[in-house]
């Protein structure tokens, strides 16, 4: 749990000290998270360790502060991007760092919190994915993506051969109609009222989040706000493009065959997983989705050739990405 802690928490000095006093900490806080993640991942050779039960409640614990964190980084770059009296280049460097921080770890922390039974953990998830305006992605990715995942009845299963930006239109809108569509049936079996239906919730939060952002800075923390969430989604979406890109379920009888390890794109660099909280140990994921993070293995599946932030960015220049991982799914569906 230590090692969860440390890269989790790692960047939010950084972040806090770019957001108060701009200058070349808002370059160091994004070098921080990029350059220096991805060193740390190729400079030490080994996979991130493995939890056990104990780890449980200090992962839980580790969750719920890196939600209040999410807040107050949320709030206190929204307000320097809005009010700091500083150069362009300053806000842009502060811009992507923490866009950066709010898609690896808020996105990936948020994601474990929604897999919770614990209805205050299970909240927390969903008022994160709320303040980046991403909220129905609380119910899609457990009654969709967990259901239909490798099948082309999942938006957010990325077919071979399709770029990322035709992916990640189809996704978003995929995954918000089709979210509502299974809430919607899942709440008429169980009788229950349309008052209380999240996506109200999800909606009626993304706007108080707005209200909110307009009374820390104004018409530009709005307009900041709104990019930041953007970019976090931008980076949810490339994470589920990169795990499950041309990664298909056989049909048996017509149905597709149960949910496996070859449905999943994997990697076990140590400190990115350590970051995003064991997020690319994605195969142990989909076969135990309430599997706390701690818990969850690799063993033998499908394996990205680099980290998954390195291939969420190569994901970004479809010719170069179709090079590299074409021939990849080609032979492993082959195996």
């Amino acid at each position: 749990m230590y090692l969860f802690a440390i890269a989790s928490l790692a960047p939010i000095p950084f972040l806090w000290g770019a957001a108060m006093f701009g200058g070349w900490l808002t370059v160091l806080a994004l070098i921080v998270i990029t350059a220096g993640v991805m060193a740390l991942d190729e400079g030490v050779a080994r996979s991130g360790p493995e939890g056990s039960e104990e780890d449980i409640e200090w992962a839980d614990a580790l969750s719920m502060l890196l939600a209040q964190v999410h807040f107050i980084t949320l709030a206190l770059v929204v307000y320097s991007l809005a009010k700091g009296d500083w150069a362009i280049w300053e806000k842009i460097f502060l811009f992507f760092a923490a866009g950066q921080y709010f898609g690896q770890v808020s996105n990936s922390n948020a994601h474990e919190l929604i897999h919770r039974s614990t209805r205050l953990l299970n909240w927390l998830g969903r008022l994160v994915f709320i303040s980046l305006l991403f909220g129905h992605h609380a119910s899609a990715h457990p009654l969709v993506h967990h259901r239909f995942v490798a099948t082309d009845d999942d938006p957010n299963s990325a077919r071979l051969g399709e770029s990322f930006y035709h992916f990640a239109k189809r996704a978003w809108k995929g995954s918000f109609l089709k979210g509502l569509e299974a809430e919607s049936e899942r709440r008429a079996r169980a009788g229950k009222s349309r008052l209380t239906h999240p996506y109200i919730g999800y909606i009626g939060g993304a706007l108080a989040f707005a209200i909110g952002a307009v009374l820390i800075g104004g018409p530009a923390g709005l307009f900041w706000y709104v990019l930041l969430a953007g970019n976090a989604q931008m980076q949810l979406l490339l994470s589920d493009y990169v795990q499950h890109y041309g990664l298909r379920r056989a049909e048996i009888d017509g149905k597709p065959e149960p949910v496996g390890p070859q449905h999943s794109w994997n990697t076990p660099h140590w400190f990115s997983s350590a970051l995003m909280l064991n997020a690319p140990r994605h195969s142990d994921h989909h076969a135990h989705p309430a599997t706390p993070y701690p818990l969850l293995r690799l063993g033998d599946v499908p394996m990205l050739p680099r980290s998954l932030p390195f291939m969420a960015t190569l994901a970004l220049s479809p010719k170069r990405w179709r090079r590299v991982m074409d021939p990849r799914v080609q032979d492993w569906t082959r195996a």
